[in-house]
């Protein structure tokens, strides 16, 4: 048996909603079992006899099976299992929801040790859903506080698999040896010996183990630890290869950068921050590089970025190409699409909008100050055609029916509120390898930045426009939320203006 094995060669007698419930997990090889990671552990308590135990109590306790069977509840039609265990100082009811199987897994006359929450139904207690280890019933457990016990995973689960039944799953591959019905499978490891020794990380099948299967809460973090830095270690790898790839690739050939950049900054009513020219001299040493640009530029809102933007795509337009840029909602695209046109009012250069709802161009033929509406298929033959060098929208701009002439830079907004696929469908609609500019105001921290962005070169903004208020950011707890309406309410008398966000109901 190899990581690669299919599960239904090793559990061949799965119903078929076991069958689709794996599916839906994702869970088809034995690679996936074993990342199939368990979201919590519970950490029953001591052992305790049946007699003592009190309601809401989380207990372990050791017990014969003296009665149990299945059947589907009249009301919701669910199907459930019961039994009575009993020691010699008491019985208590166990309950299983929709696992009528444990019936079959716990005959009557067995013995285990249960791990669960008591609750109490018509004077009666009972345990749901308890945890269960089958034991020797010649061997009862001796009842003290230093009998330890072992860390219980508990897994995802879908309806048709219990967390029990891919706990027992991983069972049988991990621990059990051939004699018992296992089939242990080697993991080989890929990390290198002098990372696993630096960062003092478990071995692969060590830390399986112990992920699957701690014996204490250190062996559980340690686990964790590995597969958290693995999971960032491979991520890196991936996007260091195609930061690679893109080096190799050639991008859109770009002429007169510095003049263009001093024509543009002409076209400024204010003078830009020096961060921003930085970020604009990043931008057009990426432009110049004769590869394609990968940029992730990242500053606060109001920092900046947007003018960074236009000039990235001033100088692509100014050299015959197209710029498109995509946000994330209608609402930004059109505020962007009006800075934009403020900041190209004198330049010659044409401008569109493209949203589900509107479609618009700058300037209007009547009033060139202004914009103006158009249908929304003439608007898409201009783009076609290269007339309107630069768009902006939305999802839209990567709709089967938007073909740009020869698109030179893709532009997204909050890259993070996109799909992998739709940024890659607004790259396909050209034929050459566009240059790639991404913008965010999420404060990230740069060594993060470097770990999910590896692939992109990154500029920060770190500083604001002169004559910018500093943004202030409160916490309002709930006993002083009416003193936050009234507060909201001067500054509407005041003509300001407010912004309430609600969670959907």
């Amino acid at each position: 048996m190899t990581p690669e094995t299919k599960l239904e060669e090793i559990f061949t007698k799965l119903a078929p909603k076991q069958k689709s419930a794996l599916k839906n997990l994702g869970l088809r090889t034995v690679r996936d079992l074993l990342y199939h990671f368990p979201y919590r552990y519970e950490n029953p308590a001591n052992l305790k006899r049946i007699g003592e135990v009190f309601e809401s109590e989380k207990v372990r306790i050791w017990g014969k099976v003296q009665k149990i069977d299945y059947e589907k509840t009249w009301k919701k039609k669910l199907n459930i299992a019961y039994a009575t265990v009993e020691d010699p100082t008491g019985r208590i009811k166990l309950v299983w929801f929709r696992q009528p199987y444990i019936a079959k897994m716990l005959p009557e006359g067995s013995c285990a040790i249960f791990s669960g929450k008591v609750a109490m139904r018509k004077q009666e207690k009972y345990i749901a859903n308890p945890l269960y280890d089958i034991v020797p019933c010649n061997a009862v457990p001796a009842f003290s506080r230093e009998d330890s016990a072992k860390l219980q995973p508990l897994y995802p689960a879908v309806a048709g698999l219990s967390s029990l039944w891919i706990l027992k799953a991983i069972s049988k591959i991990i621990l059990a040896s051939p004699s018992q019905g296992g089939q242990q499978v080697a993991v080989p490891e890929f990390l290198p010996k002098n990372i696993i020794e630096k960062y003092h990380l478990p071995e692969l099948e060590k830390a399986l183990r112990w992920a699957h299967f701690p014996k204490t809460e250190a062996h559980a973090s340690a686990a964790k630890k590995r597969f958290a830095f693995e999971e960032v270690f491979l991520m890196q790898l991936l996007r260091i290869g195609q930061k690679e790839e893109i080096k190799k690739t050639a991008g859109a050939g770009l002429k007169n950068l510095k003049k263009l950049k001093e024509e543009f900054l002409g076209l400024f009513n204010f003078q830009p921050t020096k961060a921003q020219l930085r970020a604009m001299d990043d931008v057009i040493k990426d432009l110049g590089s004769g590869h394609p640009m990968n940029r992730l530029l990242e500053g606060d809102v109001g920092s900046g970025k947007t003018a960074v933007a236009a000039c990235a795509a001033y100088i692509v337009a100014k050299n015959g190409l197209e710029a498109a840029y995509m946000a994330p909602t209608e609402i930004l695209a059109r505020q962007h699409f009006e800075t934009f046109t403020k900041l190209f009012k004198n330049s010659g250069i044409k401008i569109g909008l493209l949203t589900s709802s509107i479609s618009n161009k700058f300037p209007s033929k009547v009033n060139p100050a202004l914009s103006t509406h158009i249908s929304k298929s003439q608007l898409l033959k201009w783009v076609a055609n290269g007339e309107i060098p630069i768009l902006i929208g939305t999802h839209s701009l990567i709709e089967k029916k938007v073909v740009f002439k020869k698109l030179g830079l893709a532009m997204v907004d909050e890259q993070h509120r996109f799909g992998v696929m739709q940024r890659s469908r607004l790259f396909k609609k050209s034929s050459l390898v566009p240059h790639f500019l991404t913008m965010t105001a999420t404060p990230i921290p740069r060594t993060l930045a470097l770990t999910i962005y590896a692939d992109l070169d990154v500029s920060l903004i770190d500083e604001m426009p002169a004559g910018r208020k500093p943004i202030e950011t409160k916490i309002v707890p709930p006993k002083e939320r009416n003193l936050a309406y009234e507060f909201i309410r001067s500054k509407l008398v005041e003509g300001d203006q407010a912004f309430v966000i609600c969670p959907r109901p």
